[in-house]
C-alpha cells in the first residue's frame, strides 16, 4: 500500500507572504496610498489635457483665471 501523506518539495504546503493590497483605502505613507495617489494624478493630468484638447484654449483659460 502506497503512503499518501509522503511530501515531496512539490507538494510541501508553504505559506503565502503578506502583501497588502493595493485597492485598499489606508491613510498615511503605505504602498496602497501612493498607488492612489498615483491613479487621481493620472486622471487629473488626462482631464486638464482633454480640456485642452476639446476648448483649444489652455487649461487656465478655460477656468477664466487668464484673460
Amino acid at each position: 500500500m502506497k503512503d499518501t501523506n509522503v511530501t515531496t518539495p512539490l507538494t510541501t504546503p508553504t505559506s503565502q507572504p503578506y502583501a497588502e493590497p493595493a485597492t485598499s483605502w489606508r491613510f498615511g505613507f503605505v504602498p496602497s496610498a501612493e498607488i492612489w495617489n498615483g491613479r487621481l494624478a493620472m486622471i487629473g493630468f488626462l482631464s486638464a489635457v482633454l480640456i485642452e484638447v476639446f476648448t483649444e484654449r489652455g487649461f487656465l483659460h478655460f477656468w477664466g483665471l487668464l484673460g
